[in-house]
C-alpha cells in the first residue's frame, strides 16, 4: 500500500488512475479538497476497494500519524501543494502554509513512522516529493536547460515555497537519513487539468466564445510534459531512484505560450469548428503581463533517462491532440469544475467575467 497526498488534484488524480490501472496495490488518497481538488476526476474508482480516500491536510499531524499507523504504507508520494503562480501573487500565505509548513509537518510524521519500522521495512521505505522546475528561476534564450545541479533562484511566492519544501526534503535525508526522492517537473498538461491553467483555459474559453487571454507578448517559453508521461516517471523513480537524489522530469518540448494557444485553436478548428466558420484564433486577446513573469523554463531530463531508462512516450503533437479530444469528450467534468469561485477568480485575474 502507498499513501498519495494531493491525489484529487490534476497530477495526483492522473497518478492514482494510472497506478491502479497497472497494479492492484492499494492507494490511500489524502486530499484537503481545496478549489483544485476534484473527486469527480476519480469517479471511475467509486466502490473500488483499492482506493481509500481521506479528506484532510498534510499539516494535520494527528490525522497523518493515524493514517501511517493504521495503514503502514511502504511509500509516500507527496503531490499536495498550492500550485498556481497567479494565485500565489494575490494570496501568498496559503502557499507558505501548505507548501512549507505543511511539508514540514508531513516530513515529521513520515520520519516518526519510518523510524519505528523494522530494518527490512525501513530499508525499502520511500518518500517521494513532487516539485517543479520553477524553483530554478528563469533562463535566457540561449542558456542551457536546468539540470539537477542548477542553483535555486525562485521568482514567485509559489516557486519560493516549493524551493523551501525541496530544501526541507533534502535536509531530512541528510540529517535524519530519511529515504527521500525528489522530482522537479516541467509544465504538465492533459486530462483533468483545472481550467485556470493555460491549455485547459484556452480550450474552455474558445468553446464558450470567450476571449483567449495571453499574457504580454505570449513569447514566454515553457517545456511541456504530458501528464501521463510524468506519472510514468514518478513510478520509475519510486521503483529504482537513488535515495537522496533529485530527478528532473521534462518533455523535451520547449514552446512559446503563443504557439501553444495557436496549436489549440487549430485543433479545435479541426475537431469542433465554430458555427460561424471563423477561426478560434480570432478570439486571442493580449492582456497585461503578470508581475515577475519568468521568461523561459527548460528542463534537461538526461539524468532520469541515463540512470533509470525513462523518457516521455508522447510528443507534444500527440499529447496535445489527446488533451483537446479529452476536453471535448468530457464537457460534464468541465461544467462541474467551473464553480462560482472559479468564475470569480477568472474575473479578478483577467479583468473580465468568466
Amino acid at each position: 500500500m502507498i499513501l498519495v497526498t494531493g491525489a484529487a488534484g490534476f497530477i495526483g488524480a492522473n497518478f492514482v488512475l494510472d497506478w491502479l490501472a497497472q497494479s492492484d496495490e492499494p492507494v490511500i488518497n489524502l486530499d484537503k479538497l481545496t478549489y483544485a481538488g476534484n473527486l469527480q476526476s476519480l469517479a471511475s474508482l467509486q466502490g473500488d476497494e483499492r482506493h481509500i480516500f481521506v479528506q484532510g491536510d498534510i499539516g494535520d499531524r494527528a490525522l497523518v500519524d493515524g493514517i501511517l499507523s493504521q495503514h503502514r504504507p511502504r511509500a509516500v508520494v507527496n503531490f499536495a501543494a498550492e500550485s498556481h503562480v497567479d494565485r500565489s501573487i494575490h494570496g501568498p500565505e496559503d502557499f507558505i502554509q501548505t507548501n512549507v509548513v505543511g511539508t514540514f509537518h508531513l516530513l515529521e510524521s513520515v520520519r516518526a513512522h519510518w523510524s519505528a519500522l523494522d530494518d527490512e521495512a525501513k530499508a525499502s521505505f520511500r518518500c517521494l516529493h513532487v516539485s517543479t522546475d520553477e524553483v530554478y528561476g528563469t533562463l535566457g534564450p540561449d542558456e542551457a536547460p536546468f539540470t539537477e545541479s542548477t542553483a535555486f533562484a525562485p521568482n514567485s511566492p509559489y516557486s519560493a515555497s516549493k524551493a523551501s519544501s525541496d530544501h526541507l526534503v533534502r535536509a531530512y535525508h541528510h540529517t535524519y537519513g530519511l529515504p527521500v526522492l525528489t522530482t522537479n517537473c516541467s509544465n504538465n498538461y492533459g486530462p483533468y487539468h483545472f481550467p485556470e491553467k493555460l491549455i485547459p483555459l484556452m480550450i474552455v474559453n474558445a468553446l464558450a466564445g470567450k476571449p483567449l487571454p495571453v499574457y504580454g507578448d505570449g513569447m514566454q517559453v515553457r517545456d511541456w510534459l504530458f501528464v501521463k508521461d510524468h506519472c510514468s516517471a514518478i513510478r520509475r523513480v519510486l521503483e529504482s531512484g537513488r535515495t537522496g537524489e533529485t530527478y528532473n522530469v521534462g518533455g523535451w518540448n520547449e514552446k512559446p505560450n503563443l504557439d501553444i494557444v495557436n496549436t489549440v485553436c487549430a485543433l479545435l478548428d479541426e475537431m469542433s469548428p465554430r458555427a460561424d466558420g471563423q477561426k478560434y484564433a480570432t478570439q486571442i486577446t493580449y492582456v497585461k503581463d503578470r508581475p515577475g513573469h519568468d521568461r523561459r523554463y527548460a528542463v534537461d531530463a538526461t539524468k532520469i533517462h541515463r540512470e533509470l531508462g525513462w523518457k516521455p512516450s508522447e510528443t507534444f503533437e500527440t499529447g496535445i491532440r489527446k488533451t483537446v479530444r479529452w476536453y471535448l469528450d468530457n464537457q460534464t467534468w468541465v461544467d462541474q469544475v467551473q464553480s462560482g469561485e472559479y468564475r470569480n477568480w477568472m474575473g479578478q485575474q483577467y479583468g473580465t467575467a468568466s
